[in-house]
Order: structure tokens, then C-alpha cells, then sequence
């Protein structure tokens, strides 16, 4: 098995690349890790978030209607409102969970009985006495 060598830099090192990245000596990244034969994709791109000044990346900028902010908007809303509704339906379940574990001691029966002796069917109407 081939092993790597662990290579550490100094700050002043780090900071003379990304001026150099900023500057406009290097391209970009890539261009200086390789130019400098830096080994690590992505070591180049951390110093440039950590140390830079973000003058040489590229600035994301989204350009919408106002029917698309409006409907953004919107749909942030009915995601709250959801999760709201979620919380809530969530809380009821632990409440009627509780409340059938009490009623279960009351009566000395145990929970998992109860629910199985006590279950309805799901699967359609049910059926009226005497049909098959």
C-alpha cells in the first residue's frame, strides 16, 4: 500500500497563494495548485474561503419576477405551515398514546392487547351481520 506524505504549509504561504489567486498571477485555483504543485483538490479552494476577500469568486446572483418571489414566498409559508400541522399531529399521537396507556392501567390490561383485540379493520365498510 503506497502511503502519502502529510504536507503542512505556513500561513504566510497560504496567504502569499491567495494573494497571488487574487492578484490575477494565477487563473485560478487550479492554475496555482498546479503551477506550485500543490497535491489536494480542494486544499487551494479552503484557503481562498478562509483567507480571501472573495474579490476573484464568482458572486451567485439569481434574477426573478415578482410572481416568482411571490410564489417562493408562498411556498416558504405552506412549508411552515406544514410542519406546524406536522408538530401538532405529532404532539396529538403522544397525547392519545399516553391517555391509552393510562386507561390501560386502570383497567390492568396491557397497551399491545388492547390495540390488537381492539383494532378496526381498514380494508373497507364494514359488513352487515348475516352477509359473507
Amino acid at each position: 500500500m503506497k502511503r502519502t506524505k502529510h504536507v503542512t504549509y505556513s500561513e504566510a504561504f497560504k496567504r502569499q497563494v491567495v494573494d497571488q489567486i487574487e492578484s490575477g498571477k494565477f487563473r485560478n485555483a487550479f492554475h496555482a495548485r498546479v503551477s506550485l504543485g500543490i497535491p489536494g483538490m480542494t486544499t487551494v479552494h479552503r484557503w481562498l474561503r478562509r483567507y480571501g476577500t472573495g474579490t476573484r469568486t464568482p458572486k451567485r446572483i439569481k434574477i426573478m419576477s415578482l410572481e416568482e418571489i411571490d410564489e417562493t414566498k408562498e411556498l416558504k409559508k405552506r412549508v411552515r405551515d406544514l410542519e406546524k400541522a406536522l408538530a401538532d399531529t405529532h404532539m396529538r399521537s403522544l397525547l392519545n398514546e399516553s391517555y391509552l396507556e393510562i386507561a390501560c392501567e386502570r383497567m390492568d390490561t396491557d397497551p399491545e392487547l388492547f390495540k390488537k383485540k381492539h383494532a378496526t379493520k381498514l380494508s373497507g365498510p364494514p359488513r352487515k351481520k348475516g352477509s359473507k
